[in-house]
């Protein structure tokens, strides 16, 4: 555990005059203090999870954790990161940028050779023997190796947001290579740049884990979507952690991060990269009577199961996060290719609608149905016929931002590249005024306790840990955010 570091009365801050004279300014920067000491004294070796008791005794990320474990998924260790990154930038208090190095510092420690991270980094000393760490090679005998995990996730945005969290503090830090530590931050990023780009098939998409090994181009030739002859009704019991994935999102997060690491470096191959994950997505659009996306495909492309409750189908889910980042990388480089796809996937959002600004998560390939799963692997057309855990733990269906990305793909039609870049570029318009911000922040100072802890109050059950009043690191980002956020918009 880290101890707190000691609040002194030199400040490091950048604020005008007048912010520096604001009572409410004041409030603000001593409660984002405050709270930081507080996050700080419980992290795990500078990494944080999702959820304490009040008392410690109890902690979850996704599942069940204890004391040595740390989390990586948001909202983990690399979000708690990118808060403290935020108050740096908002008051230039150089101890938040301390307290994102001890984070960055986790994640590069308990790096896997593959390149990125496990959902969890355990920092007991014989737990952490399960894993197959970067720090181990050269290390280990070959038969170590093999009883250690090494699969890197970029399922849940895990490695992805842990990449974009290095590039954030190594940007921040402006190379400094004063101590160890800023020398392994450094690495490890320059580490999973590397391996991500490895671990991209030739077709430009990315596995939802990857343990690795170089792709086979023989076992995964390029080619078009297209819908299965037949497929299995019931699920297979077959992995499919090599499958070309779009599942929660994790192709548009890829790209994304290496979009960040192109603007944070100005390397080419990252763009590179990025640009390789659009054609994939425009490969990946499945023909008519469906031209939309799947949330995972086989080395044939075909729709494939995953989990026993993910059936091969088109999701209304995943193909919104697809068309968004396609419409980023025309913004990005103007190739009209990337546009292509998106009239045909608006006009079959626009037919299938399940309700009035609803749809399916999945739809059955050919007939456009709705479907359900569960946990037994068989396929369902009716919610009310899938179990209770099933129908309550898993999203079957929604807006999933829609409308808005239609909204927002007429007005890249209308207004033209040029104009949404500029806007994007703009750094003079100001989104709120202190004035409309100051009622959250106030809310936000009053609910400090003296501890500095921002308590979630209430009963909450999920899988294995269950939780009454309790500490959430998802809540202290928030509130960093809007502390942070009112702190900026003052002091301009």
């Amino acid at each position: 555990m880290n101890k707190p570091i000691l609040l002194s009365a030199a400040l490091a801050v950048s604020l005008s005059c007048a912010a520096a004279d604001d009572p409410m300014a004041r409030d603000a920067r001593a409660a984002l203090e405050k709270a930081t000491a507080f996050m700080r004294s419980i992290s795990t070796e500078g990494g944080y999870l999702w959820k304490y008791s009040l008392d410690l005794k109890e902690r979850a990320g996704e599942i069940k954790a204890t004391a040595t474990q740390i989390w990586i998924q948001p909202p983990g260790t690399p979000s708690v990161g990118m808060a403290f990154l935020r108050a740096y930038a908002a008051t230039k208090d150089v101890r938040y940028l301390d307290a994102a190095k001890a984070a960055a510092d986790a994640l590069a420690r308990g790096q896997l050779e593959s390149g990125g991270w496990d959902y969890l980094i355990d920092f007991d000393p014989e737990k952490s023997q399960r894993f197959y760490l970067r720090s181990d090679k050269g290390r280990l005998l070959p038969e170590q190796i093999a009883k250690r995990r090494n699969m890197n996730t970029f399922d849940d945005d895990n490695t992805q947001s842990a990449m974009r969290f290095l590039l954030a503090v190594v940007d921040a830090s402006k190379g400094a290579t004063g101590d160890a530590r800023d020398t392994r931050i450094r690495e490890a990023l320059d580490y999973s740049l590397k391996k991500m780009m490895e671990a991209q098939y030739p077709n430009g998409a990315w596995p939802q884990r990857w343990n690795g090994q170089p792709h086979d181009p023989a076992k995964c030739p390029v080619q078009q979507a297209r819908y299965p002859e037949g497929y299995p009704r019931e699920h297979p019991k077959q992995s499919y952690y090599a499958h070309y994935t779009l599942n929660d999102n994790t192709q548009r997060d890829c790209i994304a991060t290496m979009l960040d690491a192109f603007h944070r470096t100005g390397k080419a191959e990252y763009l590179a990269a990025a640009k390789k994950g659009g054609e994939f997505l425009i490969l990946a659009q499945m023909p008519e009577p469906q031209p939309a996306w799947a949330q995972q495909y086989n080395m044939q492309m075909e729709p494939a199961w995953a989990r026993a409750f993910e059936p091969p189908a088109v999701t209304g889910n995943e193909s919104v996060g697809a068309m968004q980042i396609l419409m980023d990388l025309y913004i990005e480089t103007g190739d009209e290719k990337f546009l292509k796809p998106l009239p045909a996937a608006v006009a079959w959002f626009k037919r299938s609608a399940i309700a009035p600004d609803k749809w399916a998560r999945y739809y059955e390939l050919k007939t456009n149905k709705q479907l359900f799963g569960d946990r037994n692997g068989k396929i369902y057309y009716r919610l009310e016929d899938i179990s209770e855990e099933r129908q309550k733990h898993y999203s079957w269906s929604g807006d999933y931002g829609v409308q808005k990305t239609i909204a927002f793909y007429d007005r890249l039609q209308s207004d033209g590249r040029e104009a949404i870049l500029k806007k994007r570029q703009s750094k003079t318009k100001k989104s709120s005024s202190a004035k409309s911000l100051e009622p959250r922040a106030r809310a936000a100072i009053a609910a400090l306790d003296d501890k500095g802890r921002w308590v979630t109050k209430g009963h909450a059950k999920h899988r294995d840990w269950e939780f009454d009043d309790r500490i959430e690191t998802s809540l202290f980002i928030q509130n960093v955010r809007t502390l942070c956020n009112y702190l900026q918009t003052a002091g301009e």
